[in-house]
């Protein structure tokens, strides 16, 4: 058996995978964690002003369902980041960097969406769901999604 080969069996019948590559997955998930919180953020205020023409943190905090204050910081956290930007009694507004990153977590989420779909998973439980798996799954995932999804269209 090759030596790739085997280290694989040995991870599907219960053994623990070499430290360095155990602790890189779970590097990436803590990575995915913390990025998640502003994606969310940005995807949620290009949406209100896409559909409101505003973005103010009452709404930002209603809608994510956490409070003023909690908005208020992390949206502070998005300004230092480069991806926001505040008018005194106007809101919140994104940065061309933040009105990038909104199109790519927007286009994760849709193709996250489909791929749920696709399997059969119902659109409410599809939405819900790809929240949170669109923030971890990595670029060479989505591309085999997006392979997937392509294959099965009829030419």
């Amino acid at each position: 058996m090759q030596p790739k080969a085997k280290k694989k069996a040995a991870e599907l019948a219960g053994e623990l995978p070499a430290e360095l590559t155990q602790a890189r997955r779970f590097g990436k998930t803590r990575s995915a964690q913390s990025g998640a919180l502003l994606e969310d953020y940005v995807e949620l205020i290009d949406d209100l002003l896409t559909s409101n023409g505003e973005a103010r943190p009452t709404d930002v905090a209603r809608r994510l369902g956490v409070s003023h204050a909690t908005a208020i910081k992390t949206i502070a956290r998005l300004k230092r980041a480069g991806l926001a930007t505040g008018r005194p009694y106007r809101g919140v507004f994104l940065t061309q960097e933040g009105q990038k990153l909104a199109a790519r977590v927007r286009m994760r989420h849709r193709l996250v969406v489909d791929i749920l779909l696709a399997l059969g998973v119902p659109a409410e439980a599809a939405e819900a769901d790809a929240e949170g798996i669109e923030h971890h799954v990595s670029d060479a995932t989505l591309r085999a999604f997006a392979q997937f999804l392509e294959s099965r269209v009829p030419s």
